[in-house]
């Protein structure tokens, strides 16, 4: 395998609750006022990455992955999901407020889709003054009590509604009933998923004046009808990994990077870089690559002792 970081090219999706900070702020090449996603690294079928960079430029990364699957995975992940590719990596502009929705448990999603189920986390990394998400119910609740409010447009009474800042770090188990606000720029870390049950879309209405599917029989048994907490407090020591969130699906880390950082892997999984701020340098093997916020990077795992230097804010992401 030629040994590299790789970068894709950014897979871009319109949403009825998207804007234009994916560009104002990302320099994502968005052509519609309405971008609310930025697929960065997905194998979503439908929705391949196709690689931007080096050799394999104009490869998709299943490609890499079927003929360089332990190298580019890592032993560990290629024992576990074989040449899967379990994550998906995304940006979001949320211009307006997305629907109230939540994702299956792996069982379910495996049961009524194939899928894997969407354990998910949410680095805010710009929010207007306001801006605020939903994440589970403010006290325990149930189905009988979930229907009610729903039936009575009353649901937003029974949700947690938390206001929100740069910075701020959500971890989202299965199940957790949940929307993100207008007003914030996201990045996103999820299973490889694109299964939703939409609960709940404020009535809303398209530029044809049509409504959106709702799935509220489908989520019945997906809802953590729990009072859950969601919010992740971590520290930023420079120039280390520090850990947000760590789950059997994803572990995340914070490099407040300043000057130069040794990074040294086992080998054992592939790493992903995402710059949400400022810009850095990838050193290896007498080669520099260089990056800038908004930027998303895969290091095979193969790739496994690196210098990163610079002035930036990194999500680190493997799979322990």
């Amino acid at each position: 395998m030629k040994v590299y970081p790789l970068q894709f090219e950014p897979i871009l999706k319109e949403r009825i609750w998207g804007g234009e900070k994916l560009k104002t702020y990302l320099n994502k090449p968005i052509s519609s006022p309405i971008t609310g996603e930025s697929w960065e690294l997905s194998t979503v079928e439908g929705d391949i990455s196709v690689i931007a960079n080096g050799d394999y430029k104009g490869l998709s990364l299943m490609d890499v992955i079927n003929e360089y699957s332990e190298e580019l995975l890592g032993a560990t992940v290629y024992k576990r999901f074989g040449k899967q590719f379990p994550l998906l990596f995304k940006y979001l502009d949320a211009r307006d407020d997305l629907s109230i929705q939540v994702h299956p448990n792996d069982a379910l999603a495996k049961k009524r889709h194939n899928s894997f189920g969407k354990t998910e986390m949410w680095y805010i990394m710009q929010a207007d003054p306001e801006a605020r998400i939903i994440v589970g119910f403010k006290e325990d609740s149930n189905a009988n009590e979930y229907l009610e409010n729903l039936e009575n447009k009353t649901l937003l009474s029974i949700l947690n509604n938390v206001k929100v800042n740069e910075g701020d770090v959500y971890f989202l188990e299965t199940g957790t009933v949940h929307s993100i606000g207008g007003g914030m720029l996201v990045a996103e870390i999820q299973q490889t998923s694109d299964i939703t049950y939409r609960l709940y879309d404020f009535d809303r209405v398209d530029a044809d004046g049509n409504t959106r599917e709702l799935h509220v029989d489908l989520a019945l048994d997906a809802i953590n009808y729990k009072k859950t907490d969601t919010y992740k407090a971590y520290s930023n020591n420079k120039n280390e990994s520090n850990t947000m969130v760590d789950c059997a699906y994803f572990t995340t880390n914070s490099i407040p990077l300043e000057g130069e950082m040794v990074v040294a892997k086992n080998g054992q999984t592939f790493t992903v870089y995402m710059c949400v701020d400022g810009a850095f340098e990838i050193e290896y093997d007498g080669m520099v690559f260089k990056y800038k916020k908004g930027d998303t990077i895969l290091i095979p795992a193969i790739m496994d002792s690196f210098t990163l230097s610079g002035s930036a804010s990194l999500l680190e992401i493997y799979i322990s």
